[in-house]
């Protein structure tokens, strides 16, 4: 009967223990292995792999380490960059004059002369081929005026970004106190920049030059040779120093799944690389998009109260997808539009008016904002009496 009893006890213990899912963590330490017994990234010091769409981790060694990141430093560079031009306050064809104190950068370099003048594209090459350390600083003094204000910036972006593994203190990843982040943080501001579509023209570009109608033309070669020698592979950005060791935040795509892949603290590149690649082969064989709506695909309406316009269209912002496993059953995906049946005007653009959440057998597989895409004021008096009469009279206003 005691027998009995025990084995019973022990079953009921055995069913309440949870399944595991299909994207892991390894953070609880020990062996950093994917499901199915796959070794990933076992030389970095600290790891991640996401989904660059959904942001779903699928893999991640101490990804909230706080470690040096070296030239890493750039993609928050970069994305302020692009954030810039994006914005409208920087063009592409912008001329910057390099400072004695840009010019006096050490480490990689395009070695820019004091009062040398190259544009914000060709800067932009700079700093993604070539880790060029003085390019980063011109970049920097354009936009802010100086480094300091800069970085400045680049922490205000971070804390904005949620990012808080994340501290800098200058604009290129050069060895200094208090400059650090996080594979996590690091992944994050990779899948921010990656917004940005036209970055990967940088930082998916193998070789280039600059000054190349001069009498000292300067060949660029990427320092990530993953753009060359892995399929799919366009960016982003690797970073060494003795201290930080050797680093890569890396992206790549493929059928349609966008991968972001960091490593911080590898041995030489060689392994960096090797463990790179081996975590992207890895995702690209286990997972798959999988589609929700289309970007611009019209989701439901909203009844606007006082509206010039009587109903709001929720749309999707861009392609909403999820991240499965191949071969898992796709058919038990739904999702919900939660939002209300009515809302006031005005509304404004990028006024946040619900969500789209998307189940997977009954939990939750991942959430979407939705916004408004364009804004509503509130009507006049007449268009108001025009909108009552139609609904008296059954008419179509």
């Amino acid at each position: 009967m005691l027998k009995k009893r025990l084995f019973i006890g022990l079953l009921a213990l055995l069913l309440t223990l949870p399944s595991w899912p299909s994207a892991v963590s390894a953070n609880h330490g020990g062996s950093h292995e994917a499901d199915g017994g796959i070794a990933l990234a076992d030389n970095a010091l600290s790891a991640i792999l996401i989904d660059a769409d959904t942001g779903t981790v699928i893999y991640e060694k101490k990804s909230h380490e706080q470690l040096p990141p070296a030239s890493i430093t750039k993609i928050m560079t970069m994305l302020l960059t692009m954030e810039a031009v994006d914005q409208g306050k920087l063009k592409l064809t912008d001329k910057v004059a390099a400072s004695e104190y840009a010019s006096s950068m050490g480490g990689s370099q395009i070695f820019l002369e004091p009062g040398e003048e190259m544009t914000v594209d060709e800067l932009l090459k700079g700093v993604a081929m070539a880790s060029g350390n003085d390019a980063s600083v011109a970049l920097a003094e354009k936009i802010a005026g100086t480094e300091k204000a800069f970085v400045q910036m680049m922490n205000e972006k971070a804390k904005q970004l949620g990012l808080k593994d994340t501290h800098f203190s200058n604009c290129n990843g050069l060895p200094v106190k208090n400059h650090y982040s996080s594979a996590h943080d690091i992944a994050m501001m990779s899948r921010e920049l990656l917004k940005y579509e036209t970055i990967t023209k940088y930082t998916g570009s193998y070789q280039d030059y600059l000054r190349k109608n001069t009498e000292k033309p300067f060949w660029l070669v990427n320092t990530n040779k993953l753009v060359r020698f892995y399929s799919g592979a366009d960016g982003l950005k690797t970073g060494y120093t003795s201290e930080a060791r050797f680093c890569l935040a890396a992206t790549a795509k493929r059928d349609g799944l966008r991968l972001i892949a960091v490593v911080l603290g590898e041995p030489n590149t060689k392994t960096r690389n090797a463990e790179v690649s081996a975590m992207f082969d890895y995702a690209f064989s286990q997972y798959a998009l999988h589609p929700i709506y289309k970007a611009g695909e019209v989701i439901g309406k909203i009844k606007v109260q006082k509206g010039e316009t009587a109903h709001l269209d929720v749309a999707a912002s861009r392609t909403m997808s999820v991240l499965v496993k191949k071969g898992s059953a796709n058919g038990n995906i739904t999702h919900k539009l939660e939002v209300p049946e009515k809302i006031a005007a005005p509304v404004q653009e990028g006024q946040i008016i619900g969500k789209l959440v998307v189940y997977q057998d009954g939990k939750i597989l991942n959430q979407f904002e939705l916004k408004a895409a364009a804004a509503i004021k509130k009507a006049g008096w007449w268009t108001l009496f025009k909108r009552t009469a139609s609904q008296l009279f059954f008419v179509d206003s």
